[in-house]
């Protein structure tokens, strides 16, 4: 049987269907309910994540729909002939606030907020966890890079390495945390990214010596020409063939690209490597280096001067170590009428209630204060914030602005806001990290972003647990 993926409506956990048909066997599945998608902790030790993936959910979630063969497949697992038949006609009518792709997000706070009927709400949780989660956990890594790598340009080299199909989207993710380019043709292709590629050992072996491989890829592709030259010994055989090969093609009018380093003391090959081309006056040749690569190793070969103009990072930008999953959970906050919370003997479980906005604390200077505050929607102001899992701690404010963190991107399953290119996402993340101090951007020990509850918040959450212990 040919093998078919797409994002229709299966693409959910069976107990996401079960919900779903008990709501409409029981007549409920229109009434009101508001979800907040939201996070627990940083992935990395970090002191910051980065949102990403809201535009693969907004198409997804437009699109969304149950196919014939999917419908025949529920009802032979025993699904009610009459829910089967409103699924045949399903499509999401919910309304969807969230940031903008590469808006900075903290633990604790709402990051989407989705409002609609509990049956189409609570059914596009899997979905919604599982692209927001992976795409904002490989945006996170790859700033993380970006940070490390400062101005060096910075390619996705993960497809090979990633978990199945989802290297596919850790390329638009990648974008939108910094990265310049992608090896991976077909995101390329769908996402409008700078492909990008070298080549590999294998077409050095292929040939009887190495400068005839360089030769002949220089002859066929003699304007993006990227010579690797570790194959057999890098500062005897690689460099100097792939000078000669320069040589060469200056005398006919073009030039060599770069060279690629993708193996030993990458510090220590590409200064020689640098040494060596500038004798030759090759200047304008660029050095890229890959191998196992992330953001302490670029970190720390950027620290030894190691003369690097490109990066290929490929497993740890995709499967992002040592937080192979972004801690990321949707929960209900309001139905039938009344705000709904989940209690937990683990505090930092216990849920926020209520339709919710997060508001950002941003000082006079433009700079943040390091500070989000959780409020209801259409509150504005706060003098102060309540710690959400220690009431004792608060903090107060003044000289200070607040702005609202999510945005209507969703009517009546309709979008309605203009999508942002990846590029825009990646400069709204490099304006706000910007914003943020340092002290948050540091890899060891940063600073913890506080977030906080407003005061009517807090003290509704209260009442509901009270209420509840009773």
């Amino acid at each position: 049987m040919k093998e078919e993926f797409t994002l229709t409506g299966l693409f959910t956990d069976l107990y996401e269907l079960s919900m779903a048909e008990a709501y409409f066997l029981g007549g409920k599945h229109e009434e009101l309910a508001v979800f907040d998608y939201f996070f627990r902790k940083l992935p990395f030790e970090g002191g910051y994540a980065v949102f990403a993936g809201s535009g693969t959910l907004l198409t997804a979630l437009e699109d969304l729909r149950f196919q014939p063969r999917e419908l025949d497949y529920l009802k032979g697992l025993g699904f009610n002939k009459s829910f089967l038949k409103y699924l045949r006609n399903f499509k999401f009518r919910g309304n969807v606030y969230a940031p903008k792709e590469g808006t900075l997000i903290f633990p604790t706070e709402p990051v989407i907020r989705v409002e609609g009927g509990i049956l189409e709400s609570q059914l596009i949780e899997t979905l919604l966890l599982n692209i927001i989660n992976f795409q904002s956990l490989i945006a996170t890594k790859a700033s993380r890079m970006r940070l490390a790598a400062k101005d060096r340009y910075l390619v996705d080299f993960g497809l090979r390495r990633a978990q199945g199909l989802g290297g596919y989207h850790a390329a638009r993710a990648a974008i939108v945390g910094g990265f310049d380019a992608s090896s991976n043709t077909k995101a390329a292709l769908d996402f409008g990214l700078h492909a990008v590629g070298t080549m590999a050992h294998s077409f050095v072996q292929s040939f009887d010596d190495e400068i005839s491989a360089f030769r002949d890829f220089a002859s066929k592709r003699p304007n993006n020409c990227t010579l690797l030259v570790d194959t057999y010994d890098t500062l005897h055989s690689g460099i100097p063939n792939a000078i000669t090969v320069a040589q060469e093609m200056e005398a006919m009018g073009k030039k060599l690209a770069g060279i690629r380093l993708d193996s030993g003391d990458l510090a220590y090959l590409s200064k020689e490597a640098r040494k060596m081309l500038d004798m030759a006056g090759l200047y304008y040749v660029k050095i890229t280096a890959s191998n196992q690569l992330d953001e302490q190793v670029i970190k720390s070969l950027l620290e030894q001067g190691a003369p690097i103009d490109v990066f290929g990072v490929g497993t740890s930008l995709v499967t992002a170590p040592p937080d192979a999953a972004f801690d990321g959970v949707y929960k209900l906050a309001y139905a039938y009428g009344k705000p709904r919370i989940k209690i937990s003997e683990n505090l930092k479980k216990v849920t926020l209630p209520g339709k919710k906005q997060t508001f950002r604390v941003v000082q006079k200077n433009g700079t943040l204060l390091g500070a989000d505050v959780v409020g209801f929607h259409e509150e504005i102001h706060f003098d102060k914030m309540v710690h959400p899992f220690d009431p004792m701690q608060q903090l107060s404010f003044s000289d200070v602005e607040f702005e609202p963190v999510m945005q209507a991107v969703m009517k009546q399953g309709e979008i309605i806001s203009e999508q942002i290119s990846l590029e825009e996402a990646q400069i709204n993340l490099k304006n706000q990290l910007k914003q943020l101090p340092d002290e948050y951007k540091r890899f060891e020990n940063p600073h913890v972003y506080k977030v906080g509850l407003s005061e009517q918040l807090h003290q509704q959450r209260l009442e509901i647990k009270e209420r509840f212990k009773k």
